[in-house]
């Protein structure tokens, strides 16, 4: 199959920078749903520009190209070794052009391989059928929402929902429950693929293999497709909405399978996806390997955004680094702030770091630390170049983030998804603030990103752990959590905690 090798790159390129039609017109659908001018609905208009900038430029929809998986069927007798390897050779190569992130470390070491290729990564599952083509279908589904996936042992007793039981309404329950314990931290408004039963292991796989699904399709099981429309009604109620700021976008889709299990077990497992839910399939000539038919692929798509640039009112507050005490404490949450001067990154492994060591590998005094692994690129020059730059969820470095800010001197975070108690009694005492970029926007925040200036500890971290110091240009945030105790997360999380009780039947808890 001279050709399959080039249609698994193409495959995984379109995948990465081109949303697929029916994901589009869910996310187009939701903007129609939230109040004009409202954090939600900007939160949305900036998602909407990132999907028309990755399409133009073919770049990443988000830095967080998560761990490729493919399902490929094949007719017997197809050779799946020489499959493999063209598929391994297609996500190394997208990697060295840029179209994914280098995301596999591994897990002894910490060391990242640079190309995305391991004995266990990129994740290939093969089945064979009758058919006389080849098909083959890829995800891309980011840390952030892998990390808010959740399966449920029943019967259970969960909170704000009280007791589930072994049948479709403790399902319910724990479906529920799902959504709202991802908040924003999963990049929502989101869509949830879920699987009712079989094993521990096998249930997490056909929940993600849910996901496959279209937005739009009926389940062929009535009971469950009455299920997922209760589940689209019901998880909207909760008012989490995009990015956790509150709304009614919160679910986009919902799809659910059942599986036969055994007696003395009955898993509900839910794979939760981002907004940016990138997956596409392809049918394949079974000779060549040349590409007959795309899955969900958006041909010439029309502009989702209604406007270019970020949206702005001329209220918001410029903000030049470095930072000062005062500066940070003038700050309330619901402030917009437009950032320029030099920032860094610091994900995990940096904040690892600066707890371990008492000099950091650039000042740090009054600075802004962005939580983000970016895909970055070296230009013909040899410069390296930032080509998607989202953030990754903050929740992640609550058992650091007021220590290190305290330490270094650090006033302001950047991150996605917010962060708990103990960050918001550091910034309370230390004077630092919370700021909330738009997760998955990676091609907008990439494009106020103008030069990187330095990178510490690339050949120990890799690409996406490294510090990276970065001059940037008006680049657009919220504050979420100011120095004064104010948390718009504590408080949706408060909000939604309440509706979610108010979904319980009564008596059922």
């Amino acid at each position: 199959m001279k050709s399959f090798r080039d249609s698994m790159l193409e495959l995984v390129v379109q995948t990465s920078t081109n949303l697929p039609a029916d994901v589009r017109a869910a996310v187009a659908a939701a903007g129609t749903r939230e109040k004009e001018g409202s954090r939600a609905a900007q939160a949305l208009e900036v998602i909407n520009q990132n999907i028309d900038m990755a399409c133009e430029d073919s770049g990443a929809i988000c830095q967080d190209t998560g761990m490729p998986t493919f399902h490929v069927h094949c007719p017997v007798g197809a050779d799946q070794i020489q499959m493999e390897e063209d598929i391994r050779w297609a996500v190394a190569e997208a990697t060295r052009l840029g179209k994914l992130r280098p995301n596999s470390v591994d897990s002894l070491t910490g060391r990242n391989t640079g190309n995305n290729l391991s004995d266990s990564t990129p994740v290939v599952h093969f089945k064979q059928w009758r058919a006389a083509d080849i098909q083959v279908h890829l995800i891309l589904k980011g840390g952030g929402c892998e990390n808010k996936n959740i399966q449920y042992s029943l019967p259970a007793n969960l909170e704000h929902l009280g007791a589930a039981g072994r049948d479709l309404k403790g399902v319910k329950k724990c479906i529920l429950h799902a959504i709202w314990q991802a908040q924003g931290q999963g990049c929502s408004s989101g869509f949830i693929g879920v699987a009712i039963g079989g094993d521990r292991a096998n249930g997490y796989t056909k929940a993600k293999e849910q996901l496959f699904r279209d937005c739009d399709d009926t389940n062929p099981v009535p009971e469950l497709a009455a299920l997922e429309a209760e589940i689209m009604e019901e998880a909207n109620k909760m008012a989490i909405g995009p990015m956790g700021f509150g709304g009614l976008a919160t679910l986009l889709g919902c799809k659910i399978g059942a599986y036969n299990r055994l007696p003395a077990s009955f898993f509900v497992s839910v794979a939760y996806n981002c907004w940016a839910y990138r997956r596409l399939g392809v049918t394949l000539d079974a000779g060549t390997g040349a590409i007959k038919e795309w899955h969900q692929l958006a041909v010439r798509p029309g502009k989702m955004a209604k406007q270019a640039g970020f949206p702005v009112t001329g209220k918001e507050v410029r903000l030049q680094t470095p930072l000062t005490e005062e500066q940070v404490r003038s700050l309330r949450v619901g402030d917009v702030v437009l950032i320029s001067g030099p920032i860094v990154t610091g994900r995990d492994a940096i904040h690892k770091y600066l707890m371990e060591h008492d000099e950091a590998p650039a000042d740090l005094n009054g600075a802004i630390v962005y939580h983000c692994g970016p895909v970055m690129l070296k230009n013909e020059r040899g410069e390296w170049e930032v080509k998607a730059a989202g953030p990754t969820t903050s929740i992640r470095e609550e058992p650091y983030q007021a220590t290190v800010m305290k330490k270094f001197g650090i006033r302001a975070v950047i991150g996605k998804g917010g962060m708990g108690p103990k960050t918001s009694a550091g910034l309370q005492e230390h004077g630092g603030v919370y700021l909330h970029a738009i997760g998955g926007a990676a091609q907008i925040y990439a494009r106020t990103l103008k030069k990187v200036t330095g990178v510490h500890l690339l050949e120990e971290l890799g690409i996406p752990e490294a510090m990276w110091e970065i001059q940037c240009e008006d680049f657009p945030a919220i504050v979420t959590m100011d120095s004064h105790g104010g948390s718009l997360h504590a408080e949706v999380l408060k909000d939604s905690a309440q509706n979610l009780e108010s979904l319980a039947p009564a008596g059922a808890k």
